[in-house]
């Protein structure tokens, strides 16, 4: 499953209609990042230059002149090396830039010195991101530099620069049909990951046995990581970025796992608690039934017209009245909330936005107010509750119990689709996945 060209031409006309006669954005792709001595990590492209051009090779520029005559659409591309490409595979070249990815004009990258100051010129606003960057923004400052020295012989210089994300990350947070697709296709990829590493899931086990399946499960189906596994056994669960993923699950221990794979460029993320040894203790089941009424609190309260908060306050409301229903808390509800009791237990937000990227770009808030939520926004929904041992005031049966739900949720016309459903959720179907 993948993006047609039409796609990213619409998003392309999207953007220009915005930016308008008069300006020029301009986007680089990433550059290529070294691992160790001469081994680089595996490339992936900018998210943005990716989401505007459905193309997938460093030492690229996209360029958009809305208007403009001879071609509105330029693309700044590597030239055909045959002995490079012997080395590290084919290139598109300026020809196949323009025949396989709809540019209306290619250049070699080599070139974008002498030419894009000439687009520029014609020009009075830069649409361009500082900052992300920071290299490329020197040839963009020295490109304007070049026409101011030239003023004197009538060059024309851009008089205005314009923040393209501001724009560009408004239109990423708005999935269209054909991004949802490829959403739910990462999330039902991600589902079957989990639903094998719990199956899998044994006391004795490593944390990294564990991971393996996951990775397993990504890769035959032509995904990789969305982000570096959380596999957090029994206190590890407790540590939110836990990473290291190479202890011991012990029986009795509950097993924290935070995973989710990057298709075609989407990603999904996915959090699941459950038993090493397939069933819950009372204390474990009571921690994760606050947090399962807390999700499901939170997920109910997203729909058109609510706000983006909506959904962490109905969690916060559901933590804090079960801490107190299982004695971890004492006190008036309203009070305990107001007082920020429960970050005790639950120290950070319900969740954040997904798209292209696992934490995905888009404003929370509008001015002073939390931004409304509208169809095609997607966020994950992950409330928790923490308790570490030597946790002051909280008796020894509890310690080390970690718990966190997570799904993604895509808003719709008339409420929300779980796009990660499928997964088990509730104790009773945990227990019953892993004693099957």
């Amino acid at each position: 499953m993948t993006l047609r060209k039409d796609e990213f031409a619409r998003r392309r006309r999207q953007l220009m209609r915005m930016i308008g006669k008069g300006g020029i954005a301009i986007l680089p792709a990433s550059t290529e990042k070294q691992r160790n001595n001469d081994v680089h990590y595996n490339y992936r492209p900018d998210s943005d230059f990716h989401y505007l051009t459905g193309f997938d090779e460093p030492e690229s520029v996209a360029v958009l002149v809305p208007g403009r005559a001879q071609a509105e659409y330029i693309l700044f591309v590597r030239d055909r090396d045959p002995l490079r490409e012997t080395w590290d595979g084919r290139r598109a070249g300026t020809d196949g830039a323009t025949s396989d990815y709809g540019a209306d004009d290619a250049f070699p990258i080599g070139d974008i010195d002498d030419i894009l100051p000439g687009l520029m010129e014609q020009c009075s606003r830069v649409y361009h991101t500082m900052g992300i960057h920071p290299e490329f923004d020197q040839h963009v400052i020295g490109w304007v530099n070049t026409l101011r020295g030239q003023a004197k012989q009538g060059m024309h210089t851009p008089q205005e620069f314009v923040a393209l994300d501001h724009l560009l990350h408004d239109m990423r947070l708005y999935k269209s049909r054909t991004e949802l697709k490829v959403m739910r296709r990462a999330a039902q990829i991600s589902v079957g990951a989990h639903i094998r590493a719990m199956k899998a899931t044994r006391p004795g086990m490593h944390e990294y046995e564990v991971m393996a399946e996951l990775l397993h499960e990504f890769h035959r189906h032509d995904a990789d990581i969305a982000y570096h596994p959380i596999v957090g056994g029994g206190a590890n669960a407790c540590t939110l970025h836990y990473h290291q993923n190479n202890a011991e699950l012990c029986d009795g221990d509950l097993l924290l796992i935070d995973a989710g794979c990057e298709y075609r460029y989407y990603a999904s993320d996915i959090t699941r608690t459950f038993p090493v040894n397939g069933r819950f203790s009372p204390e474990q089941q009571a921690v994760y039934e606050v947090v399962l009424e807390a999700q499901e609190a939170a997920i109910a309260s997203i729909r058109p017209g609510n706000h983006w908060n909506d959904p962490h306050d109905a969690a916060v409301r559901a933590i804090t009245q079960g801490l107190v229903r299982i004695g971890l808390l004492k006190g008036r509800v309203p009070a305990l909330i107001k007082s920020e009791a429960y970050r005790k237990f639950y120290m950070h937000r319900t969740g954040h936005w997904i798209g292209m990227d696992v934490h995905d770009v888009g404003d929370y808030k509008v001015g002073e107010e939390w931004r409304v939520l509208e169809p095609g926004m997607c966020m994950t929904v992950e409330p928790g509750i923490y308790i570490p041992a030597g946790t002051r005031g909280v008796p020894k049966r509890w310690w080390n119990i970690g718990v966190r739900i997570e799904d993604d949720v895509a808003v719709t016309a008339d409420g929300n689709e779980i796009l990660t459903a499928g997964l088990p959720r509730t104790p009773a179907e945990i227990e019953q996945l892993m004693c099957s």
